[in-house]
């Protein structure tokens, strides 16, 4: 089922804050970005990083002191491995079981999703969509380690079974958000795919990336929700591009220049309804903060869409299929840098859909 969803140059978040208080970070939210509003990760609590928060349920997982390893090397794992296959082939058989399983969120895991819930709860006019956020596959798969220190992405077995808890946990998040009426988006959040390519993972095909990213996509696809792939840096863009994705969400205001050098892929994507989230407000170092405003990220904006136009691309449908997000979250930032970051990017917003008559 397609999901028609036109953003229209509407602004939307990465995720996460540096608050310590997941009440005001979700005030915040909603005072910047009601028309698709987010739940809020907060990389003060070491639990919300972006591998720990989505580590729970996974088999053999254990937590010595600050380390959190997956254990394959006990007598207990092979019973902790088929007891995470049993669950999973029980809820592809009865969804009704996925809510009272290991995929589903916790208040402790996810203490913001259960904060944004409240929020939804007494909204007195829908949003336009409504936004979730999970570690992508790859990311999450090269980020966790077994006891020697390995990615668990190098054991096939366990490759098969983060997958799928990945998959499971972003259908869960579906099924809460779709309660309200309006379309659901997730975002996989990949920082992983910058090193894709390089040295580093050197043995790693793009067959191994794509069926990671497609089985989850497939998952979100089929709860009826729209997938984003979000990247904060460089990439090989094709991988996403050419991906069942709906959204691909990048770093425009510093990668742009890598991401325009793929034109077919990206005329194919916007040609079948894909969507561009435009991470044009910086995020990655605070002085481009400091040193930007509405008016010159709107210059760079129109730049950027020139470009697009010279390729191929009508002006009304990049507006039409377009998001305006920071490039990043802003978790990592001081309060003050963090605030300046999501007011340019709603007021872009403004400027944008103003400018083009949205």
């Amino acid at each position: 089922m397609k999901i028609d969803f036109k953003p229209c140059g509407l602004p939307a978040w990465i995720g996460s804050l540096p608050l310590e208080d997941h009440g005001k970070a979700v005030q915040m939210m909603m005072e910047y970005t009601p028309d698709i509003p987010l739940w809020i990760q907060l990389p003060h609590f070491k639990s919300e990083g972006m591998i720990a928060q989505f580590l729970p349920g996974m088999p053999g997982l254990r937590i010595e002191e600050d380390r959190k390893f997956i254990q394959t090397n006990d007598d207990a794992f092979d019973q902790e491995i088929l007891s995470f296959f049993e669950e999973y082939m029980g809820i592809m058989e009865d969804e009704s079981q996925l809510a009272r399983s290991r995929f589903a969120l916790t208040r402790d895991a996810a203490p913001g999703f259960f904060e944004f819930i409240k929020i939804l709860d007494v909204l007195e006019k829908p949003p336009v969509g409504i936004k979730g956020q999970i570690t992508g596959p790859f990311t999450f798969l090269t980020g966790v380690v077994d006891q020697d220190g390995k990615a668990i992405f190098y054991d096939d077995q366990l490759r098969d079974a983060a997958i799928k808890c990945i998959a499971l946990k972003a259908r869960w998040q579906v099924k809460q958000l779709k309660e309200y009426g309006v379309p659901v988006i997730i975002f996989l959040d990949e920082p992983g795919l910058t090193g894709f390519g390089s040295s580093a993972f050197i043995s790693v095909s793009r067959q191994d990336v794509e069926a990671c990213l497609e089985e989850v996509i497939a998952a979100i696809h089929e709860e009826g929700a729209l997938a984003g792939v979000h990247v904060c840096a460089n990439a090989e863009w094709p991988v996403i591009l050419d991906s069942s994705a709906d959204i691909v969400s990048f770093d425009a205001y510093s990668f742009f220049d890598k991401f325009i050098l793929y034109p077919d892929q990206i005329k194919r994507f916007i040609e079948k309804g894909g969507l561009i989230a435009w991470g044009i407000v910086p995020t990655g170092d605070i002085s481009s903060v400091e040193k930007e405003s509405v008016e010159s990220l709107a210059m760079l904006w129109e730049n950027e869409v020139l470009q697009m136009e010279a390729i191929g691309i009508d002006r009304s449908r990049i507006i039409e299929q377009s998001l305006i997000t920071p490039s990043c979250g802003t978790g990592s930032l001081p309060l003050d840098i963090a605030k300046k970051v999501i007011h340019m990017t709603r007021e872009l917003s403004v400027k944008i859909r103003e400018s083009s008559g949205v």
